[in-house]
């Protein structure tokens, strides 16, 4: 990935990251902001999502409907996402037209306008979509399994806020975030496709340069204490499946640990370890696949692994399989990490194990887009856009005796937190465990 990739820092503490891929005349630019919900305070949570949405409102020189017909007309893509410890705004247009997104993006880390009418209609639109996934058993697990895990780090809320949080919070509150977080200082421009280097640097340079450079946000310091003993949630609500899942606290991508664990992921579970932006594929050959799907205690298993820049989670979840029960499924998951003492990941294990982690990786640099969300996420995150690369090669690095060193540090019962969703039966407006 490094070969054909620049980086480079403009005077008001922008970077620039820059990579030439002439295959075909499309390009894609992206500005990354180094804020997510883990830079928010009690009273606040949900900001980071909700100034996302406020993004799209439009400025005093481009209102927000033309926004939308500048990209559209040319056959453009845009789009933005909040995560942990991001935000990031995208465009993916013909390379002879990227430069409406350069315009029309340092307009917006300026000029944003948001009135009061428009935060009260967004924040219609946030309680709705928090509402909808309230209606997904998923999602209410994992917010409260999170939750449980993190008492002191703000990684225990979910991106979307809390409900009483997106209730009260006022306009100047969402704008003082803007403002104070969406500066160059605390900016990363990434451009990937069919351009020239020199040109499109100049100008990045000529639009963003002269924006005042701020500063960079504060990093967290509420470190998360270490757990003494395993914590359980149990989940009520709708549906008529069950889920289990086994949450570890594990570190950071920048923890030498990180790809040793990474492994131990694709071989136990087959999932993937490179967060959102990886390419998919089947698990059917690792260990949970086949002693909790073909035995028919489970629908469906799988595992999950983040790079974030503090430890979060490392989680394996399972769905019951209807004529199962939750202390059956989770007896099986238990009675299989057991087995990783007395029969550890084989060198043929690990051997798959390293063949899908480089699967995932390609899937997911395929595209131009998908490139430049590689280069941004993994420079937002440990401050080395070759993260993602240098992973790979670290990977081949891992012995067996890393991936039983690790699984012995990590998946520790008193390490874990255990969540239940339990579906109800609703009888007259009340309901009981399925």
């Amino acid at each position: 990935m490094s070969s054909t990739t620049t980086k480079t820092r403009l005077g008001n503490g922008l970077t620039v990251i820059l990579k030439e891929m002439h295959h075909a005349p499309v390009a894609t630019f992206m500005v990354w902001y180094r804020v997510g919900s883990r830079n928010e305070l009690p009273g606040h949570t949900g900001v980071s999502h909700w100034v996302e949405h406020m993004m799209f409102k439009g400025t005093p020189q481009i209102p927000g409907d033309l926004m939308e017909r500048m990209i559209s007309r040319e056959g453009g893509h845009w789009n933005a996402f909040t995560w942990l410890d991001y935000t990031a705004y995208y465009e993916t247009m013909p390379s002879n037209r990227i430069d409406i997104a350069l315009r029309l993006e340092a307009d917006r880390m300026v000029n944003t306008i948001m009135t009061p009418d428009e935060v009260e209609s967004e924040r219609t639109v946030i309680l709705s979509e928090r509402s909808m996934y309230e209606n997904q058993p998923r999602f209410l697990l994992d917010e409260e399994l999170t939750a449980a895990a993190f008492r002191v780090h703000p990684y225990h809320h979910e991106v979307i806020g809390d409900v009483v949080d997106l209730q009260t919070m006022t306009r100047d509150m969402l704008f003082e975030h803007y403002r104070r977080h969406y500066v160059p200082a605390n900016a990363i421009a990434v451009v990937v496709g069919d351009f020239d280097t020199s040109q499109i640097l100049s100008q990045i340079t000529e639009l963003f340069g002269s924006i005042p450079a701020g500063e960079e946000t504060t990093i967290v310091r509420r470190e998360e204490p270490a757990q003494l003993g395993e914590r359980r949630v149990v989940v009520n609500g709708p549906g008529d499946t069950a889920y289990l899942t086994f949450a570890y606290h594990v570190p950071g991508a920048t923890h030498p640990d990180y790809p040793a664990l990474s492994l131990l992921n694709a071989a136990l579970a087959g999932g993937s370890s490179l967060g959102m932006f990886s390419g998919g594929g089947s698990n059917r050959s690792s260990r949970l696949y086949k002693a909790l799907v073909n035995t028919e205690f489970a629908a469906g298993v799988g595992g999950s692994l983040t790079p974030t820049i503090d430890p979060f989670l490392y989680t394996l979840s399972a769905v019951v399989r209807s004529g199962r029960t939750l202390p059956e499924v989770e007896s099986a998951l238990e009675a299989e990490l057991d087995r990783l003492a007395t029969e550890p990941i084989t060198q043929v294990e690990l051997a798959k194990a390293l063949k899908r982690a480089r699967a995932q990786f390609i899937m997911a640099g395929e595209s131009i887009s998908g490139q430049a969300q590689l280069l941004g996420a993994a420079e937002a995150t440990t401050g080395d856009y070759r993260w993602f690369e240098s992973v790979l090669e670290r990977l081949n690095e891992v012995t067996l005796d890393d991936i039983e060193r690790v699984g012995r540090r990590y998946l520790q019962r008193r390490n874990r937190t255990t969540g239940w969703y339990e579906p109800t039966i609703d009888n007259e407006g009340g309901g009981r465990p399925a």
